[in-house]
């Protein structure tokens, strides 16, 4: 049978329209039009029935590939979608992590899990046993050996609520794009880009990615039983692609009124425990608190007001939440402050008292060259972990729009990013890069930060393959 090109192209030019999904209409009808409208006898029918299955074998050229899913077409790109694409509000971990140990296992690491059970949620500031079993930690490193010299470290849990993945030209916004598995994202391209070079081995470098670390830092906390050590560990969180040299403490409190009910239009029946509560309140609003050069202010925020049922009832209980960012001192010296201005209001029936998850100011190392330096005021998990290793805090994003409706980075970022953990890796294994070495200082949280929930975490480790992994491939 002898085809006329002009047919010839009739039938491919559809049929790469439905391959490529260009905006054609319907292109497998216009390919049966095409295949009717051609000389009468000719034994079409195999070539018609194969069209489907031809096209479906189709091997896309890359360079058509990465026009059509840019995301998809990039390692990195495509391994932060499908992380922030799984919801995983702490406490709810399970799915990203199960994804993680999916990829990473195909990668061809060595993945271990270690269950976590600890606080999930804090109601007036006392810690909660957490009701989910499932959570667990993820530790990946490259063959047979976990003790290694370094560890690339951050968290799998985002604080709510969820916000979807969405790409506008070269940002990237949705929950936990910045905080923190854009850094998840860069730290496991790290590795791997210095893998394939040669330039890291098995017992250089091990990855552990947590779980609770928004929550007071079970899985971090939880890690401390895995019995390992390192020379040097890097944190990630939004540090704007610099190297942090320190962060405040943290210490929350609950300031509570406790006054007596009656009846409005007879106020003198009753005591009114908002009014306790104010006097209170306004002086540890006004408190100056030690500061320090390096981290600047420590700052007291009260952040939740309660009391009271209704507008014609003299209010019986009131109470208030707030926490301190701590730049000087330790917490046990900004307590004995607080209480001793609370104390000189006088008001009967007011008691203050504190959380249990409390640390001071926390130093980092930043000497390594080639990187801005500045200090944040944010929380980590970085005391959490302990032991005598020099601790680096660096990751993409800005902490500025962590935890808000415009969650976002740029494709940059996270493409700078992975440079710099492998610099940061580099230094850390071949000493290169280094200026005039301060030996990192390691700081254990204060007893004080050790809640009675950590008793009851779980030990050891679990092998990946007894996890019933589903990954979702994006």
């Amino acid at each position: 049978m002898k085809l006329r090109l002009s047919s010839v192209v009739a039938l491919l030019f559809p049929l790469l329209a439905c391959s490529l999904e260009l905006p054609f209409p319907n292109p497998l009808n216009s390919i049966k039009h095409n295949l009717e409208s051609l000389r009468e006898g000719a034994n079409l029918d195999s070539l018609y029935h194969g069209v489907d299955s031809l096209r479906q074998k189709l091997e896309m050229p890359a360079f058509i590939r990465q026009y059509r899913d840019p995301i998809g077409a990039s390692p990195l790109l495509s391994l932060h979608r499908n992380l922030v694409r799984i919801e995983s509000i702490s406490g709810n971990e399970n799915a990203v992590g199960t994804w993680l140990v999916e990829y990473l296992t195909k990668k061809n690491y060595t993945v271990e899990i270690q269950p976590v059970v600890g606080v999930q949620e804090k109601v007036n500031g006392v810690g909660m046993a957490s009701s989910v079993t499932d959570r667990f930690n993820v530790l990946a490193f490259i063959g047979n050996n976990k003790t290694t010299r370094t560890l690339l470290s951050s968290h799998i849990d985002v604080v709510p609520p969820y916000w979807p993945y969405k790409v506008r030209g070269h940002k990237i916004s949705g929950r936990g794009t910045v905080d923190a598995k854009g850094s998840v994202a860069a730290q496991i391209q790290a590795v791997e880009e210095l893998r394939e070079s040669g330039e890291v081995g098995e017992g250089d470098v091990a990855m552990l990615f947590v779980v609770g670390e928004e929550t007071g830092g079970d899985g971090m906390r939880t890690a401390n039983k895995l019995g390992l050590s390192w020379e040097t560990v890097i944190f990630g969180e939004p540090t704007e692609l610099k190297l942090a040299t320190g962060h405040k403490g943290i210490l929350l409190f609950n300031l509570r009124a406790q006054g007596k009910a009656s009846h409005s239009g007879y106020p003198e029946l009753g005591i009114n425990a908002n009014s306790l509560l104010l006097p209170a309140l306004l002086a540890l609003d006004r408190l100056t608190l030690p500061a320090s050069e390096r981290l600047g202010n420590s700052t007291l925020n009260i952040g939740r007001i309660e009391g009271g049922v209704a507008a014609n009832v003299i209010p019986a209980y009131a109470y208030a939440q707030g926490s301190v960012r701590i730049a000087a001192a330790t917490p046990e010296e900004v307590k004995d402050i607080m209480l001793l201005a609370v104390n000189k209001t006088g008001a009967a029936g007011v008691t203050l008292d504190f959380g249990a998850d409390c640390y001071g100011p926390v130093h980092l190392d930043s000497d390594v060259e080639g990187f801005e330096t500045i200090p944040v005021s944010y929380g980590t998990d970085v005391p959490h972990l302990l032991g005598t290793h020099k601790r680096y805090l660096y990751g993409p994003g800005s902490i500025l729009v962590a935890h808000s409706d415009h969650e976002s980075l740029t494709v940059q970022d996270l493409q700078e990013a992975v440079v710099g953990y492998k610099k940061l890796l580099k230094g850390a294994l071949t000493g290169k890069g280094l200026i005039v070495a301060e030996a990192g200082k390691a700081q254990q949280p204060p007893e004080a930060s050790e809640s009675p929930e950590d008793q009851s975490l779980l030990d050891g480790t679990v092998k990946a393959e007894t996890l019933n992994v589903d990954g979702d491939s994006g």
